[in-house]
């Protein structure tokens, strides 16, 4: 890979480490939003949740409305957006402002992501492409393992202010990165929104999304709720959870790299193997989660596999509609917030009317699943021998 591309590809996971930092790093601060807009903390919450229900209703439809214009000039766009409404967020005592300032953003989100992740893979051979993409998930793993926690210090010792100036100051220099360091990237061959809309017409796309949706279901339904797991039931104290959740996120870094190089390897095989490995973990996570040790081994192990699982979410839809990179993501992305708030929600009806310890089952549920519909896609398209990005 040429000094360039490299470069290109740092550049992107940067930005990438940028907006998920500003999405994600609100959960370490809620309470000290909650204090300064004299809001309740579910009330700040909104600030996450609608961020997020956003980016599901806007993956597929931005992607498709920008896919003809120069990428350059879209992420440039995208990042100016998050820089103003992170200033906005600094300055307002209003919290409907605050709000408006965290939805605009959410509909140019899947914009970045959609450009980034097609950059990335044109950049390299289609051989290489995985490898080129796990690169750029880096940079969302770091904005959640490390955005989190750096929010958080920063608002605990300065002030929240300063948490949102962080924030918009990432961004910033990611936008001045992406002027200077990038060429203009017009469209070469401009697709048709009907050719991108095309591919819904294909049975391949749909297994591959419900699979999608129920893989990360699998995950976040049960990772959600891993605070309240090692408080009520491994019975461990504050920081020693807050150590958790970091070596949950290290791993997470560990399983995008380990991710590139199964993708390129044997796409089919790391599919297909993924929902038995990780429904192990929660088998083993279910008899023995009430010990710290054993509970510290298998949080690294989940962790790796869930890096691993977002990669192969996104080679999952995207090598089932090719032709058209950039919708393809923009679906990725609507899939896999659709699956964690299906998750999350089916993981709380779990833990309400069972107990925590049960959180699992929504894990072990979605898992079954979506066997059935990765092994139908590749029944049905193993003639094809799964297309290649």
């Amino acid at each position: 890979m040429s000094k360039r591309n490299n470069l290109l590809i740092f550049t992107l996971t940067i930005g990438a480490f940028g907006i998920i930092n500003t999405e994600m790093g609100v959960i370490g601060i809620l309470p000290y939003i909650a204090d300064h807009f004299h809001v309740s903390v579910s009330k700040a919450g909104l600030l996450v949740s609608l961020f997020a229900l956003v980016v599901a209703v806007s993956g597929p439809t931005m992607p498709l409305l920008f896919s003809g214009i120069n990428r350059k000039k879209a992420m440039l766009l995208v990042l100016g957006i998050f820089v103003t409404g992170n200033i906005v967020s600094i300055f307002t005592s209003n919290f409907a402002i605050a709000i408006i300032a965290r939805v605009i953003p959410a509909i140019f989100h899947p914009i970045y992501f959609s450009a980034a992740f097609t950059m990335a893979a044109n950049s390299v051979s289609k051989e290489e492409a995985p490898k080129a993409v796990s690169k750029v998930f880096i940079g969302v793993s770091a904005g959640m393992v490390l955005g989190v926690p750096i929010a958080s210090f920063l608002a605990s010792t300065v002030s929240f202010q300063i948490s949102m100036a962080f924030f918009a100051i990432v961004n910033a220099i990611v936008f001045i990165a992406t002027l200077v360091l990038f060429p203009s990237m017009p469209v070469k061959e401009r697709l048709s929104y009907g050719a991108q809309l095309s591919v819904l017409k294909n049975p391949i796309i749909w297994l591959s999304i419900v699979a999608v949706i129920l893989l990360n279901s699998a995950v976040f339904g049960v990772y959600s709720y891993l605070a309240e797991y090692l408080k009520t039931v491994t019975n461990i104290s504050g920081k020693s959870i807050s150590l958790m959740l970091v070596i949950f996120g290290g791993a997470n870094i560990i399983g995008n790299i380990m991710a590139g190089n199964l993708l390129t390897k044997d796409a089919i095989k790391s599919v297909v193997s993924f929902p038995f490995a990780l429904g192990a973990v929660y088998i083993i996570l279910f008899l023995l989660g009430q010990f710290t040790l054993p509970m510290g081994i298998i949080t690294l192990v989940w962790g790796i596999l869930a890096g691993i699982g977002t990669n192969i979410n996104q080679y999952w839809i995207t090598s089932a509609a090719p032709e058209a990179p950039d919708f393809a993501n923009g679906l990725f992305l609507s899939s896999v917030n659709l699956g964690t708030t299906i998750g999350t929600a089916v993981g709380g009806l779990f833990i309400s009317e069972m107990g925590t310890q049960y959180v699992i089952l929504v894990g072990l549920l979605s898992l079954l699943l979506s066997v059935v519909f990765i092994l139908l896609r590749n029944y049905m398209y193993s003639p094809i021998k799964q297309l290649s990005r």
